[in-house]
């Protein structure tokens, strides 16, 4: 499988990656180009959005493609979490890692907000 550098240096392949926390245990992200994916293309809906903004479109119409990013964000965030409990929280669970689980915990309480 191909293996390419992103941006922080770390080797990742084409179809998962391999992360690594700073608690020192390693795990595939299965999600992860499925992930990039989506965000490309809410960057493009975003620049989208603000062209319409630029262009004087109306409100209501801006309003809506602004809830179409919004609820696309949160599909995106919801993946995430799913990916990181299914992979990094077992992994966190079978060493006895409560940082990780703490972490885990802050987290969904600012992504649920």
């Amino acid at each position: 499988m191909e293996k390419k550098k992103n941006t922080d240096g770390c080797r990742e392949s084409c179809l998962e990656a391999a992360h690594t926390h700073h608690h020192a245990h390693t795990h595939p992200h299965t999600q992860t180009k499925a992930v990039l994916n989506r965000m490309a293309r809410l960057i493009g809906h975003m620049q989208s959005v603000r062209r319409m903004v630029e262009d004087g479109r109306d409100c209501s119409e801006v309003l809506l493609q602004l809830s179409a990013v919004d609820a696309a964000l949160k599909n995106v965030g919801k993946i995430i979490l799913k990916d990181h409990m299914e992979h990094c929280i077992i992994d966190a669970v079978q060493n006895d890692d409560r940082e990780a689980l703490a972490r885990l915990e802050q987290a969904i309480d600012r992504f649920v907000r």
